[in-house]
């Protein structure tokens, strides 16, 4: 299926959650090599989260453009600190790390029971990773091995609120900071689950945009905290800067994808006239009403029809749309392809 000649670009409210599903995004990128060390007693909670972000990341994105492996330090059973014992893929001893472009991120898994002791096994491991430029992280408290080695120098790291006072004691020329998540020139650290998450998003934006990341923060992180205590818009274009009357206009929009509203009912509903509703849209989301009520129902039918087994006639229905042709043309404007074409795609 070749590109549509009339395609159309997103409005800049709706483009980031779609820009991971268009043909331009299909060129092949490098495979990005993440390692995590389970150190014994490991919070699998954040181990999970920061794993969860590579394999999300995998499914939404054509290609495989992450790897992960796991390691233990002496042995490749670790225990948890869920008691649950977790069979890694080899230990420290195997690392490939002797060349470059080997292995592009190192990350420490830490919890609240690791032993906060030097490892020598762990420190010789961490070292020759950081001669060969790999990135080093460290969740929970992995920036202790980290300073251990030498690693953490004048540099500012995150760690759970419980070690502070013992890094500070043992490290004082390692700056560690209140904040959650702290991500340096090589180096990232966080202080918990909900920050590792963010942490692996932060570090795949930078290794392949941040595309990648709008689309897995839609699936990972619709019901957590951001860093500065507000919520993560749970739906496409909310913003809590925008004025009421726009957000309750989006709302009305957003509640009525199969049976859409014309532009002279959202204005009833809100109480204000179609022109003050159109300067409202122009002014805060450089779009017309029309165009993002479009764009909204778009968006919705890719969702569907990449996430269920709908017909396209039932996913055209259950999004507005007049007719099936309708509808793939328009799908076909904003993607490139055809709903049937995106489908097998997805599938293949």
């Amino acid at each position: 299926m070749t590109d549509s000649p009339t395609k159309r670009d997103f409005s800049k409210a709706i483009s980031d959650t779609n820009k991971v599903f268009l043909n331009e995004n299909n060129a092949e990128q490098q495979l990005v090599k993440v390692g995590f060390i389970l150190q014994k007693n490991f919070s699998m909670v954040a181990f999970t989260g920061a794993v969860d972000v590579l394999v999300t990341a995998n499914l939404v994105l054509p290609g495989q453009r992450f790897d992960y492996m796991t390691l233990g330090i002496d042995s490749r059973m670790v225990t948890s600190d869920l008691g649950i014992d977790i069979a890694t893929g080899g230990t420290i001893e195997t690392l490939p790390i002797q060349h470059r472009n080997e292995l592009d991120i190192l990350v420490v898994c830490g919890g609240f029971r690791c032993s906060l002791a030097p490892n020598a096994k762990l420190t010789t491991c961490l070292r020759a990773a950081d001669k060969l430029g790999i990135t080093l992280a460290g969740l929970w408290n992995g920036a202790i091995p980290l300073a251990h080695a030498g690693l953490m120098t004048q540099q500012a790291c995150a760690a759970h609120p419980d070690n502070h006072a013992y890094m500070r004691e043992q490290f004082p020329n390692t700056k560690v900071s209140d904040k959650t998540l702290v991500i340096g020139e090589k180096r990232a650290t966080c202080a918990g689950p909900v920050s590792a998450l963010e942490m692996m998003l932060k570090l795949i934006a930078q290794r392949q945009g941040n595309d990648i990341v709008r689309a897995v923060r839609e699936i990972l992180s619709c019901d957590q905290v951001a860093e500065n205590q507000e919520s993560i818009p749970l739906q496409v274009g909310d913003n809590p800067t925008f004025p009421e009357t726009l957000r309750n206009i989006m709302v009305l929009m957003r509640n009525n994808i199969e049976e859409p509203l014309s532009l002279e009912e959202l204005a009833d509903c809100i109480d204000i006239s179609r022109r003050q509703m159109e300067r409202l849209f122009q002014s805060y989301l450089e779009t017309s009403p029309s165009r993002y009520y479009l764009e909204l129902r778009i968006t919705h039918a890719r969702r569907l029809l990449l996430q269920s087994n709908e017909s396209i006639t039932n996913v055209s229905l259950a999004c507005g749309f007049v007719s099936t042709s309708h509808f793939s043309n328009c799908f076909k404007d904003y993607f490139g392809l055809s709903p049937s074409a995106a489908r097998q795609k997805q599938n293949s």
